[in-house]
């Protein structure tokens, strides 16, 4: 049996990859307003309250952490100074620190129990093409999602300890369609060579591979799904 704790299995492409990481000898446990777990990662308490209750939901023991609960919302560089270091803040809250939280106390729970274990963190296409004027934080906290991931590959690969990052572009979800919309869809599309945005079903097909099926030699890898538009 394979337990797993999946965070923003709610909506969208966490949605995706809670169906994706069900069946047999799966065992997952979602973080979310909707489905799983209640929490909420502006509160600084909360990474560690949802990491000791998934424990216990899952009989004391997580093989696989899947980070994938963030937001993307529009900070204006022409706020009130308090206002706009306040919104740094908060994404940097919920995207990168409750991440680095819960993989920090997922290393531990494999050190102390001598046991391998995954991570799997779904960070952004905007970690290296950078995002608009008014997203400096969200692309700055997947950019410190996909260095962090390396870090943890590094480090703790030996104990057979793996860590593996997604870097999506735009995705279907309720975040890229109200992006889309204000940014003018057409434009933005027609730099996707693809045609298209991808589907959380197809982010969700990479999540799982690296949850499960991944070989330990790819530890460290950084896995882009954006339809052409960022190649490196």
């Amino acid at each position: 049996m394979t337990n797993i704790l999946l965070t923003g299995s709610s909506r969208g492409i966490g949605a995706a990859i809670a169906t994706s990481l069900t069946g047999e000898g799966l065992r997952l446990v979602g973080q979310g307003t909707r489905s799983g777990i209640a929490s909420d990662f502006a509160d600084p308490a909360a990474p560690q309250a949802l990491w000791t209750q998934a424990l216990d939901a899952l009989d004391g023991r997580i093989d696989v952490l899947v980070n994938n609960a963030g937001v993307f919302e529009a900070t204006p560089l022409d706020l009130d100074h308090d206002d706009w270091v306040a919104g740094w803040e908060r994404t940097m809250r919920i995207n990168l620190t409750a991440s680095a939280e819960l993989c920090r106390l997922a290393v531990r729970h494999w050190q102390a129990e001598g046991r391998p274990g995954r991570i799997v963190n779904v960070a952004s296409r905007a970690a290296y093409r950078g995002d608009s004027p008014a997203h400096w934080h969200y692309a700055a906290s997947k950019a410190g999602m996909v260095a962090m991931t390396k870090t943890i590959a590094r480090a703790y690969a030996s104990q057979g300890i793996l860590a593996f990052a997604i870097c999506p572009g735009f995705t279907m979800t309720g975040m890229a369609e109200d992006y889309l919309a204000s940014r003018g869809g057409d434009k933005l599309l027609a730099d996707i060579p693809l045609g298209r945005v991808a589907d959380p079903e197809e982010v969700a097909v990479l999540a799982r591979f690296c949850a499960l099926e991944a070989p330990a030699s790819m530890t460290g890898a950084v896995l882009d799904i954006n339809g052409a538009s960022y190649v490196r």
